[in-house]
């Protein structure tokens, strides 16, 4: 939706990197919630963590937001952990896996529509730890990898391999997903091989001329595919986040208006360093997207080395940055 600082001044600051003046909003959002239950709402519009200081206490973090949410957020747990007691994750059961490679958790539990079987003081949602934290686009935890996986065994020639998602999760899905025809630029480029990553139906709409399936509904089997390729190639869903964690060059297409964690303008990503960001010209616009990655894809082809792709700056349209939510706010799955 439009930026309106009236109707929502959290998400206008964050958009603008002002994560201090986000904060504040946060901080009025608590005073004003304080000692009010939300176990009634939706997972993703409770707040939990009511301002207090987590330092020595056992503490639960909840991960009630989207898998990418989980992903992006989970970075914050080895600063938790350093002055928590003790540090339980209660996450979704697919991430569980690859979480276990995750530092800052003492307990690992699979998230469930009952109540946590773990003795603890304190309750966070994992997205509140920006706010916990007060951290800012410079103060971001930015070493990748966080998470770990081994490479799969893709076979593959001397170009340039490149995974790609298409279509988003279901939130706001209609404005985050690029029809699949439109990729067709990409698939003709010379050297330069497509992956599908995508899974469930919209792989029907991949023509078998653009390149092979080699995704996985496993997160962790994913994850090794990404490993193997030299870039990944992504709408803003879960891959972005998972390719960023694991340290994997990824290009990520944002509509114009974009959710707050990638900011209002800009190329690069404070959340992840191996991320370019190409945006939308004007809503709706993908067109020009399309045709930006794909002169990039042109000259990283030309070179044929996954370290340049790394360093290769994105094209215009670009990027964002990012920031975190404040209790109740709507986050990207």
């Amino acid at each position: 939706m439009p930026d309106d600082p009236a109707r929502d001044p959290w998400t206008h600051h964050m958009l603008r990197g002002d994560f201090e003046a986000a904060w504040v909003v946060s901080d009025r959002v608590l005073r004003e919630r304080a000692g009010a239950p939300t176990w009634h709402l939706p997972r993703h519009l409770q707040s939990l963590w009511d301002g207090s200081p987590l330092t020595g206490r056992r503490v639960l973090v909840r991960c009630y937001h989207g898998l990418g949410d989980t992903i992006q957020f989970v970075r914050f747990l080895p600063r938790l952990r350093a002055q928590a007691a003790e540090v339980t994750l209660w996450a979704q059961p697919a991430l569980l896996p690859l979480l276990r490679t995750a530092r800052g958790v003492d307990r690992l539990l699979p998230l469930h529509d009952g109540t946590p079987q773990v003795d603890h003081d304190a309750d966070v949602e994992i997205m509140e730890l920006a706010h916990v934290f007060r951290v800012t686009p410079r103060g971001i935890p930015r070493r990748v990898p966080y998470l770990h996986a081994p490479p799969a065994p893709l076979v593959r020639d001397d170009g340039l391999h490149v995974g790609v998602v298409w279509q988003s999760g279901g939130w706001n899905a209609e404005r985050r997903t690029i029809p699949c025809r439109l990729l067709a630029p990409l698939a003709a480029i010379p050297d330069v091989t497509l992956h599908a990553l995508q899974r469930g139906p919209p792989l029907d709409d991949w023509p078998a001329a653009f390149g092979p399936v080699s995704g996985s509904d496993d997160v962790l089997a994913a994850a090794g595919v990404m490993r193997a390729l030299d870039l990944v190639l992504t709408v803003d869903s879960f891959p972005a986040h998972l390719a960023g964690a694991l340290g994997v060059p990824v290009w990520t297409l944002l509509h114009a208006e974009c959710d707050w964690r990638w900011m209002a303008t800009g190329r690069r990503s404070p959340w992840y360093p191996t991320m370019r960001l190409f945006r939308q010209p004007t809503p709706g616009a993908w067109e020009p997207v399309i045709a930006a990655v794909a002169a990039a894809l042109r000259r990283l082809a030309r070179r044929r080395t996954a370290r340049e792709v790394a360093t290769e700056p994105a094209a215009r349209p670009a990027a964002q940055h990012a920031a975190p939510l404040p209790a109740g706010t709507a986050a990207a799955g």
